[in-house]
């Protein structure tokens, strides 16, 4: 028993969608480190490349992509409809996908709402789905949703993220429950202020809606924070490959937020 409870993914085949920047790249680099064979899927082909390039390859891993724009659901479902039929199967799925625009939710369109829901909720079913089957032959699943904090305390100024977020997440807690007897886990994983380029946007964002400086506002955002600063993007990879890991097989259907303690809710 104690043999199974390593961190080590060597021998496991990982699908980690969004993963040409951020937090989603971060991920593909440290699971290639721990011996994954990676598939990429994102929409920016050249992006995927370079991050392949860049990617461990030490016990001799088969690094893969898969081009799709996760604001067309459809499209999705088509090219992991097709991917699996040419025999390939995954252990390991990482559900990421750019959040929706900042703005108040009084003044959010119903149109936003759609783009989000589908974007989110919708892809990371399609995908979770189409993938349970090979997972379940493998007696291994790791279903990981990368979300928000705002799942647990919504973010002023996120009206259509906090919604979408909330929504993904009493999804995933659904399918947790009905996985686990085929040693599927599925968790979620709530960054809080991550250095990268969506901080980035949600900062400047801020900004022009206030009468402050992106310096103030990044001042006001880090005092918020015990730690004092804002997290990167590797350190979140690394609760996320433990989650992965055949060690975590006994954590399904939490929110884990890895916030620097921001987060004033237990």
């Amino acid at each position: 028993m104690i043999d199974n409870l390593t961190t080590s993914l060597k021998g496991k085949n990982a699908l980690i969608c969004g993963s040409t920047a951020g937090i989603g790249k971060a991920v593909a680099k440290e699971f290639a480190q721990m011996g994954a064979n990676i598939t990429l899927f994102s929409r920016n082909e050249d992006k995927l490349k370079l991050v392949i390039e860049s990617m461990d390859c030490l016990d001799n891993q088969n690094h893969r992509l898969l081009v799709g724009d996760f604001n067309h659901p459809d499209s999705i479902q088509s090219i992991i409809k097709k991917d699996i039929s040419q025999g390939n199967t995954y252990h390991i799925l990482i559900n990421n996908s750019g959040g929706p625009k900042a703005g108040l939710i009084v003044e959010a369109k119903t149109a936003e709402f759609i783009e989000g829901f589908n974007r989110h909720l919708i892809c990371n079913h399609i995908l979770s789905t189409s993938l349970l089957s090979g997972m379940k032959d493998e007696a291994y699943g790791r279903i990981i949703n990368i979300i928000s904090t705002s799942v647990k305390q919504p973010i002023e100024g996120l009206g259509v993220s906090n919604t979408i977020r909330g929504a993904v997440a009493s999804w995933s807690k659904t399918l947790s429950f009905e996985v686990s007897k085929w040693g599927i886990t599925v968790n979620n994983i709530l960054p809080g202020f991550t250095d990268t380029e969506r901080l980035s946007s949600l900062i400047s964002s801020k900004a022009k809606l206030s009468n402050h400086t992106e310096a103030e506002i990044t001042k006001g955002m880090k005092n918020q924070i015990p730690t004092g600063r804002f997290g990167l993007p590797e350190e979140t990879a690394k609760a996320i490959a433990f989650l992965a890991s055949p060690a975590a097989g006994y954590i399904n259907g939490v929110n884990l937020a890895v916030d620097g303690g921001r987060l004033s809710c237990i």
